[in-house]
């Protein structure tokens, strides 16, 4: 019997730890209408080579961030490898999060692909930021990823 209590409180402290981990990522995360990347797929960057509107009904939820593919083939790589695909950054510009530690929202479509990682930027108003990205990366990035931490604690 106290074997049964006891894993019922060790089943029951991981939900809670999974629950709030979950809601944590989600309030970090760059999500509208509960929905990553704006709804596009983020195997396709890496398979497709191009930003590619997911389609609803192939939807996956990972860790309280839900998805959505392209392709059911896409939907199963995601499957397979969940944080291989996940836009860094929570999938906020990574320029701002480099230069000034600020969640700035994306566009989906300008993107760039760095060490198997997918980079997402804003580019609008004539202000692509993946340019002033690629002028000084190596800073930026290590600068983004430091900036990254505090969102996530």
């Amino acid at each position: 019997m106290k074997t049964r209590i006891f894993a019922f409180i060790v089943a029951l402290i991981s939900v809670t730890a999974f629950a709030q981990d979950a809601a944590k990522r989600k309030a970090a995360f760059n999500i509208e209408n509960n929905v990553a990347i704006q709804g596009y797929d983020p195997v396709s960057y890496f398979k497709q080579g191009k930003a590619l509107k997911g389609k609803k009904d192939l939807a996956v939820a990972h860790d309280g961030i839900t998805y959505y593919f392209s392709s059911a083939s896409n939907k199963d790589l995601f499957l397979k490898n969940p944080a291989g695909y996940e836009p860094q950054y929570g999938g906020w510009c990574a320029y701002a999060m480099g230069a000034n530690g600020e969640k700035v929202e994306i566009d989906p479509e300008t993107f760039k692909i760095l060490d198997g990682k997918l980079y997402l930027f804003y580019n609008a108003y004539f202000n692509n930021t993946l340019k002033s990205w690629n002028k000084d990366e190596k800073k930026l990035k290590t600068a983004a990823d430091n900036n990254w931490k505090k969102f996530i604690k």
